[in-house]
């Protein structure tokens, strides 16, 4: 994965646009944030100075999609590291951060290994098939434009399936159906 590759290195210019050494081309914040999504390490240098700028960037990048309302950390999450910096805690917390986080990489790995290799009681009661083909049709149409992870199904090696067969005329009624459904809940939802 990235961990085994050297970090991409941005350099900052006294103008404050980001350069990519990489691609010879300049980068946004939004840019550094994708290539980090898709696991990347990158490392941002100033180049007249040749100070690490890496931190302040990434919490440039957090608190811009705080601010869009994609929330990800609770407000009393913010105020106990605020106070950590004013605190004796300041020496604890990072490591309790990067211990936590780890142990998520790790739970939600197993999660999917043991999800994976569970046997599916399912598979032999008949119509299975259909109904394994409308989930993924709908979470197809559900994940479409989120480019957070895989899209698909993988095999065991991480690499992704094979793109499945051209929809089939059934398949094209279920979607319609998944999409009339998802209309409905959404309707129900915003009278709410």
């Amino acid at each position: 994965m990235a961990a085994s590759t050297a970090p991409l290195l941005i350099k900052r210019y006294a103008s404050r646009r980001l350069y990519n050494t990489q691609t010879s081309d300049y980068v946004t914040l939004e840019d550094i944030a994708g290539f980090i999504r898709d696991g990347r390490e990158v490392k941002i240098i100033d180049l007249k100075s040749g100070d690490d700028l890496t931190r302040q960037y990434l919490l440039q990048i957090i608190a811009e999609h705080e601010s869009r309302g994609e929330s990800v950390l609770p407000l009393d999450v913010l105020t106990d590291l605020v106070r950590s910096y004013t605190t004796n805690a300041q020496s604890v917390v990072p490591q309790f951060l990067a211990a936590s986080f780890e142990m998520l990489r790790e739970g939600q790995s197993k999660l999917m290994e043991n999800m994976a290799a569970m046997p599916n009681p399912m598979a032999t009661m008949p119509g299975f098939d259909a109904l394994q083909r409308q989930q993924q049709m709908f979470l197809k149409a559900m994940m479409g434009g989120w480019r957070g992870g895989a899209s698909g199904p993988e095999r065991e090696d991480g690499t992704p399936a094979p793109p499945a067969s051209p929809a089939t005329p059934e398949d094209e009624r279920d979607m319609a159906e998944i999409r009339r459904q998802l209309s409905e809940l959404q309707k129900r939802v915003s009278k709410l």
